[in-house]
């Protein structure tokens, strides 16, 4: 077997896992609304993470608008492209992971590097590299390993996608995800894109194996906010390639990100949940249709808002756009900053006032980051305490 592992020094990493799915697949129902707009920002998070691993220079903030169609940020016309492809290889792969007839091969995986790339053949999308290839440590800015030549990449990749494939019969899932990570890494199949593909296809093995709750295929994130620990789990490549080379500890450093990823996000989906409902009562108690909340949300996160992102996210006129905010600064909910097209809008003082009475926590008014810490440290605390009802009870409207 090529990058042998023991699954024996995993087993307890993936029993939790299964714990985890069938806890969280037992959930009562969520609002529609509050599910989608959970799934969006979990989706700019995973992108903006993984593709500025990779040195795309935006934020996540910039991703978010990008993602929602917002037009108006000002990010190079190159890296938008890029954005928009890493969210394309993502929709790509999860399209094809519910074929009956999918299987592991070289076409999906040049398939898939060809939309990471936006399709942009002078990086060497949709094709195998060619020459030397050095992978670079992006925190040390020294090489840390050589990949085998390229002219032995299609004869890996397809010995790669033959051992996933076999895997996949009778593997835990986390350890195919784990495994077609690190392969694709120490093969480097591509000029370009290589960290961005590695990634999605490790996210396409949870989501084949039944994991597909976005707290199971965001990892990206996670890595993102560990580096240090993201490329540290790929030592046990050597210097240079190596098929006999064990895999061992990236598998365990994979499954252990994935329980962390998860046990943190179960958490954040409580908080966030909770602050959802209160918003989006709020906004229809000031007399604002309920999808303002989607403006509303991003303000009290400390987003700024702009007409052009507020219409991308509600799909509503400019005219409607226009009437929405303005009822909502009426109210006090926002706070509009700017003239014309460079108006912004921010939390309104009252936002932060009534989120806080309505969860109990006090506040100060006078900072509104310090404000919003303390909300959700404090309803954070009492739910890992379990001081809190559990969702089920909370999260009772669907509609």
């Amino acid at each position: 077997m090529m990058l042998p592992y023991r699954k024996d020094h995993v087993q307890g990493l993936w029993e939790e896992l299964d714990q985890w799915r069938d806890r969280l697949d037992c959930k009562g129902p969520l609002p529609r609304a509050w599910v989608g707009r959970l799934r969006r920002d979990l989706e700019a998070e995973a992108v903006a993470a993984s593709t500025i691993m990779e040195g795309v220079p935006v934020t996540v903030d910039e991703v978010r608008r990008i993602l929602a169609g917002d037009r108006t940020v000002e990010v190079r016309s190159e890296d938008r492209e890029l954005v928009e492809g890493y969210r394309g290889a993502m929709s790509f792969v999860l399209r094809r992971a519910d074929d009956p007839s999918f299987a592991w091969n070289r076409e999906l995986l040049i398939g898939l590097q060809d939309r990471v790339l936006a399709g942009k053949w002078s990086q060497g999308a949709g094709r195998f590299r060619t020459g030397t290839r050095l992978v670079v440590n992006n925190l040390a800015g020294a090489v840390a390993f050589t990949p085998p030549p390229s002219d032995d990449v299609p004869r890996l990749a397809d010995e790669m996608c033959r051992q996933a494939q076999a895997m996949s019969d009778h593997e835990h899932p986390s350890l195919v995800s784990a495994w077609i990570h690190v392969a694709t890494a120490a093969i480097h199949p591509f000029g370009d894109g290589n960290g961005r593909s590695a990634r999605v296809l490790a996210s396409l093995a949870m989501y084949r194996g039944g994991f597909k709750r976005a707290e199971f295929t965001s990892l990206e994130e996670w890595w993102g906010r560990h580096l240090g620990d993201y490329y540290g789990a790929f030592a046990c490549l050597g210097s240079s390639f190596d098929p006999e080379a064990e895999v061992t500890p990236f598998i365990e450093a994979h499954l252990a990100a994935q329980l962390s990823q998860v046990r943190a996000l179960d958490l954040r989906e409580q908080v966030e949940g909770r602050i959802w409902i209160v918003i989006e009562d709020l906004v229809e108690s000031a007399g604002s249709d309920r999808r303002v909340a989607n403006a509303a949300w991003d303000a009290f996160f400390g987003r700024d808002v702009t007409a052009g992102y507020y219409r991308s996210l509600t799909d509503v006129s400019p005219a409607t756009a226009t009437k929405d905010l303005s009822v909502a600064v009426a109210a006090g909910l926002l706070e509009a900053q700017g003239e014309r097209r460079a108006r912004r809008y921010t939390g309104g003082e009252r936002l932060y006032r009534e989120v806080g009475r309505a969860l109990g926590v006090e506040i100060d008014l006078s900072n509104p980051h310090r404000a919003r810490e303390a909300i959700i440290a404090v309803l954070g605390e009492r739910l890992a305490k379990g001081a809190v009802d559990t969702p089920g009870t909370v999260l009772e409207h669907v509609d």
